[in-house]
C-alpha cells in the first residue's frame, strides 16, 4: 500500500486560518456508507443522531507549548514542547539552525535558562530548575499547527481548544471537537444521547509526515491515554443494546480501538500508552460513527478515515468537499461518517 494513493490537491485558499465566528456553524459533510453525501451545517448533526447512541469526546487539553527563546551563542531557538515527563522535565521539539547539543544551554525569552540532558531521536529532553508547567503559563504559546502559517492571537487561548477541555497534556487540539459548544452538547444529552470522556494527549508526532513510501513501514509516536472503568462499562452497555459508539474526532477513536479487545467483545479500562495505526485494511471493534474534519494528504488520518468509510469512498468525499468549497483542516469544516463494513475491501492498489 503506497503512500502516494493518499495523496490529493487542495487548493491554499480551503485551508482555514482562522475559525468561524460560532463554534455550531461550520460546515458538515455527512458521509453514509452508500448513497448521497449531504451538506448540512454543524448544528444539524442532531438530524444524524438518535437517542441510545453514546458520543465520546477527548477531554485532553492544549498546553501553551511553544516556546521561544536563543542558545548561548545568541542563535534564534523555538521550543515545542511534546511532553512533560517530571514536574522540571521535558521531551521537545527545538527548532534552530543547528541541533543543540547534550550538556549544552538554552535561554528562553524571560531569562530561564534551560538544559538540554540528552537526545531521543527527533526530540530533546530539556531541564529547568522551575516548573515547565509554569513556564509554559508564562510564557507559552498556543501550538497552532504549520499550516495554518500565522502566528497565535488572543482568539486562539480559547478556539484551539473544546469547550469540555480538562486534562491537560496535548500539543494538539482534538480537533473535531471545536465544533461543540456547551448550548449544543446540552442539546444533544437532552436528546437522550449519552456522552462519555476519555483523554488521549495528543503529541507532536501528530504533524510527523509518513515518510516510507510502503504505508506498512511507518512507525507511529506513542501517546498516553486513558479510558476508566465507568466509561469502559458505559459503552459495553451502549453495544448491548444496539446503540452506535460515536467517535468525537479521530483520537477518541484510536483511544477506544487501543482499548478493544482483540478476543472479547468488551472494551475493557486502559491506561497508558498507544501507537495505533490505522490504514485500509483495519478490522474495527469498537466504533459505529465518527465526527471528525478534513486530514492532510498522506497523512495517517487520512489513511485511518479511509479504513473506516473505504478508501473510494473518501476519495470520493475529499473531491465532493473541495468542490464545494468546505474549509479544511484544524480549523475548518467536519465530516460525519458511518462505518462502511465494506471498507475492509477497499484498500488501494
Amino acid at each position: 500500500m503506497l503512500k502516494s494513493s493518499f495523496n490529493y490537491h487542495l487548493p491554499d485558499e480551503l485551508i482555514a486560518r482562522y475559525p468561524v465566528r460560532e463554534r455550531q456553524a461550520s460546515r458538515l459533510l455527512v458521509v453514509p456508507p452508500l448513497g448521497e453525501f449531504v451538506h448540512a451545517c454543524f448544528s444539524d448533526c442532531l438530524n444524524y443522531l438518535r437517542a441510545g447512541d453514546l458520543l465520546v469526546f477527548n477531554n485532553t487539553k492544549v498546553m501553551p507549548a511553544r516556546l521561544f527563546g536563543q542558545k548561548a551563542s545568541g542563535g534564534a531557538i523555538e521550543v515545542l514542547v511534546e511532553r512533560v515527563l517530571e514536574n522540571n522535565r521535558v521531551r521537545a521539539q527545538v527548532r534552530s539552525s543547528k541541533s543543540p547539543k547534550p550538556g549544552s544551554k538554552l535561554c528562553l525569552e524571560d531569562g530561564t535558562i534551560v538544559g538540554v540532558v540528552r537526545r531521543e531521536q527527533a526530540f530533546f529532553v530539556l531541564e529547568a530548575e522551575t516548573s515547565w508547567m509554569t513556564l509554559m503559563e508564562k510564557l507559552g504559546h498556543m501550538p497552532l499547527p504549520p499550516y495554518i502559517d500565522r502566528d497565535d492571537e488572543p482568539e486562539d487561548i480559547d478556539r484551539y481548544q473544546t469547550v469540555y477541555a480538562k486534562k491537560s497534556g496535548a500539543v494538539a487540539a482534538p480537533t473535531a471537537g471545536l465544533h461543540f459548544d456547551t448550548a449544543l452538547i446540552e442539546e444533544i444529552q437532552s436528546a437522550g444521547i449519552e456522552t462519555a470522556e476519555v483523554t488521549l494527549h495528543v503529541g507532536a508526532g501528530t504533524y510527523q509526515p509518513v515518510r516510507s513510501e510502503n504505508v506498512e513501514d511507518h512507525e507511529m509516536h506513542s501517546e498516553w491515554m486513558h479510558i476508566d472503568a465507568d466509561v469502559s462499562n458505559q459503552i459495553n452497555r451502549t453495544k448491548a443494546r444496539g446503540g452506535r459508539v460515536i467517535a468525537v474526532g479521530t483520537t477518541a477513536m484510536r483511544t477506544l480501538e487501543s482499548a478493544a479487545g482483540t478476543k472479547s467483545a468488551s472494551l475493557e479500562p486502559k491506561t497508558g500508552e498507544t501507537d495505533i495505526f490505522i490504514y485500509p485494511g483495519y478490522q474495527f471493534r469498537c466504533v459505529d460513527a465518527l465526527i471528525t474534519n478534513f486530514h492532510l494528504p498522506e497523512s495517517t488520518l487520512l489513511m485511518l478515515v479511509s479504513a473506516f468509510s473505504g478508501y473510494q469512498r473518501i476519495k470520493a468525499a475529499y473531491e465532493a468537499a473541495i468542490t464545494m468549497r468546505y474549509r479544511f483542516f484544524s480549523y475548518g469544516d467536519a465530516m460525519l461518517l458511518e462505518h462502511n463494513p465494506r471498507a475492509i475491501e477497499d484498500i488501494p492498489q
